[in-house]
């Protein structure tokens, strides 16, 4: 019987492969493309039930025992994450149907969206440092592709900078490898934690910690490394640009997660204290950002960094408070991040603008759109009871529980910007004067809807539903701030 570790990333792989062969018959690809993820999901859903019933699982391949082969772990937190951005690859490929255009589609697009989903799986569940450097590479190679499709002037520049960005980025991932090995001599997770806390994180880890927090920082866009982002997620279509903002900077906040609780947890005093300072520093450069554009695109990618920034801040807590909140906004955000680029995608469809000050009016022809729109808005400034109200109040609580009420403070009323940037798309692009806008016949907004609506639902259920999601969570968090767990469960 094959594990069910593995089938989260080898669906996704098997049907990237197949789905070259079929290039130009896009109906083939779409039915292909759909079939997958759907079992993608299953094997997630039946994951985290597993997890739920037996503990950690684990999956050492090739039949060498940790930690000298590669070993797949899958805990609740990987469990939650893998299933969150399978579903959400799920919504982002049936938008594609109608929103990506087939010239794109038939340029391999689909294959190039499996290809970066056995990525971003793969990230979420390898307990092998050096194949999360791997799987990033799998993922950063697909993202190039998907940014590029399409050939755009503004498309082709922006790759440019985020590929080499990226190459920097993986350079100095294999030298903070490179360096962790020499001192540890072994690449597994688990037994790099063991090996450590033998030798409480003597100086030489701890800048090597900083160092594996500027790779993973880039990767996540924390402050002051955030300069690529906004440029390069403006610059793909609306799926992509969906993809990217729920998934890929995600992944980087994953990565400090799991290494800055299981690794390098011994000298928080100093690594953790600075992940503190650039996680505030980030919410406010963010909200700065998101109240300065009025681009619908800018302002949602700025809302990404804010998001980060309060997820980083309650990594940095270390508390069960902090660390609660930070996975339970992780996984809101993807959520949520999804349904307001795709519904951006919509409102730039029917306009053919993202500058909102050119249109208004909208709600007379488009009401579903925009109520959606307002309960997106709502959903992502943390409106209780929304989803984004939980994850955010467990993590400012975290704060005030650590004494620091300033950055608590911060947190909290990063929400107003939120609110306020967001807030001003929908009044000024909804309401006001309706002769500035008009229907738009050639783009199916009903049928654009669907994956918009589904993800919604989601992410309104998450956040009504937070008891019972939290039971789940609260699993995931226990492997964080115990890590002896994670190491049991790997070497024993």
């Amino acid at each position: 019987m094959i594990n069910l570790l593995i089938l989260p990333i080898i669906i996704p792989l098997i049907t990237a492969a197949i789905l070259i062969f079929f290039s130009k018959k896009i109906i083939v690809q779409r039915w292909i493309s759909t079939i997958s993820m759907i079992g993608t999901i299953t094997a997630s859903l039946l994951l985290i039930n597993k997890v739920d019933k037996n503990g950690i699982q684990t999956l050492n391949l090739g039949n060498w025992d940790a930690p000298f082969g590669i070993t797949l772990v899958s805990d609740m937190l990987s469990a939650l994450l893998v299933t969150t951005a399978s579903f959400i690859a799920l919504c982002c490929i049936l938008y594609s149907f109608k929103g990506i255009g087939q010239a794109r589609e038939k340029f391999y697009y689909y294959s190039m969206v499996q290809f970066l989903l056995v990525g971003v799986n793969g990230a979420f569940t390898t307990g092998d440092i050096f194949n999360l450097f791997v799987f990033f590479e799998v993922m950063l190679m697909a993202s190039y592709v998907l940014l590029v499709i399409g050939g755009t002037k503004v498309q082709l520049r922006e790759t440019i900078k985020y590929l080499l960005v990226n190459v920097t980025s993986s350079a100095l991932f294999v030298i903070a490898v490179g360096y962790l090995y020499s001192i540890v001599g072994t690449l597994n997770m688990a037994h790099i934690s063991e090996r450590i806390a033998e030798v409480n994180q003597p100086g030489i880890v701890t800048v090597i910690a900083v160092l594996f927090l500027i790779v993973f920082g880039l990767k996540a866009a924390i402050f002051p490394l955030f300069f690529w982002l906004p440029g390069s997620y403006y610059a793909p279509p609306a799926p992509v640009m969906a993809i990217f903002g729920a998934l890929l900077t995600k992944v980087g906040v994953y990565s400090i997660l799991r290494t800055y609780t299981l690794i390098f947890y011994h000298d928080q005093g100093f690594t953790h204290e600075i992940l503190i300072v650039f996680s505030l520093a980030t919410v406010i450069l963010g909200c700065i950002g998101a109240i300065a554009y009025k681009d619908i695109k800018k302002i949602i990618i700025y809302n990404i960094i804010i998001a980060i920034g309060v997820i980083m801040y309650g990594i940095g807590l270390m508390n069960s408070d902090g660390l609660s909140g930070a996975v339970f906004y992780l996984i809101h955000d993807m959520l949520i991040k999804a349904a307001l680029f795709l519904l951006a995608g919509i409102i730039i469809a029917i306009t053919g603008s993202s500058k909102y000050e050119k249109y208004s009016g909208l709600i007379k022809h488009y009401p579903f759109l925009g109520w959606v729109f307002f309960l997106a808005v709502l959903s992502l400034a943390g409106i209780p009871p929304l989803s984004g109200f939980v994850g955010k109040i467990l993590i400012a609580s975290g704060g005030f529980g650590s004494g620091d009420i300033v950055g608590a403070l911060i947190i909290l009323l990063s929400s107003l910007f939120v609110l306020y940037s967001l807030m001003r798309v929908f009044i000024n692009s909804f309401w006001g004067d309706t002769t500035k806008s008009k229907p738009n016949k050639d783009i199916h907004v009903g049928k654009l809807l669907i994956p918009v609506v589904i993800l919604m639902i989601s992410a309104v259920s998450y956040g009504v539903f937070s008891e019972t999601v939290n039971f789940y969570v609260m699993q995931a968090v226990e492997v964080l701030i115990n890590p002896s767990q994670y190491i049991d469960a790997v070497l024993y």
